[in-house]
């Protein structure tokens, strides 16, 4: 079914991410952790959809998103990060195979953190803590963490940020096997969205640990 939404708001999160803030649409229902695709409806631009997922939960009045922006790529993000209030997008969904399971370890590349924004929120309102669970956030620099101050202050989340550049204030670190064995065990629950490259090699390395597919809550691609 298509909705069609209003911009009400848009702010910088990072250097190059927007949270946008649209009027919630009657009737509209979704689990936290699902997909919409957006169109833009602006001229040329109206057939080229991209999914993308509310962090809000379904009792809050508003849809919100957290986007990354892309100016390199000339498409969808980079005009997303022009949008202005009053501006409208169609909205198609939800879709999507990630939502609450449980505790576990939630392991996001870049903007894959925001179905798990939406399942980390619901997690907190649902039970006051997230105790047991840890966020795993790999980002290319430091400046790209996105809600890092957010996450370090939920309830009972640990949390380990870790970048490709040298010099930060968190590990310069890739998310392999080594790595990962810090805080999965083979009977860990596992969240998993990223870049597809980031989840096949994530992937990889929670089975050499031992961690069954069955165990591993992701999108696929």
């Amino acid at each position: 079914m298509a909705y069609r939404l209003t911009l009400k708001k848009i702010e910088p999160v990072t250097h190059d991410t927007h949270h946008l803030v649209f009027d919630r649409p009657e009737g509209f229902d979704y689990s936290p952790g699902q997909g919409v695709e957006l169109h833009l409806l602006k001229d040329g631009w109206e057939k080229k959809g991209r999914p993308f997922t509310p962090i809000t939960l379904p009792h809050e009045p508003d849809l919100e998103f957290i986007i990354k922006s892309y100016p390199d790529h000339k498409g969808v993000t980079e005009q997303i990060g022009r949008m202005k209030p009053g501006d409208e997008v169609e909205m198609k969904g939800p879709f999507g195979a990630i939502s609450d399971q449980g505790p576990g370890v939630f392991i996001a590349g870049g903007a894959g953190v925001t179905p798990m924004i939406a399942v980390l929120r619901k997690r907190l309102h649902d039970h006051g803590t997230l105790s047991g669970s840890t966020l795993v956030f790999a980002n290319k620099t430091e400046a790209d963490i996105i809600w890092r101050d957010r996450f370090e202050a939920m309830e009972g989340l640990a949390t380990a940020f870790v970048v490709d550049e040298p010099g930060a204030s968190v590990p310069r670190q890739r998310l392999d096997r080594d790595y990962l064995r810090r805080f999965v065990k083979a009977d860990s629950r596992c969240y998993l969205c990223g870049p597809p490259p980031m989840m096949r090699a994530v992937s990889e390395a929670l089975h050499d640990l031992g961690v069954a597919d069955a165990q591993i809550v992701k999108e696929e691609f």
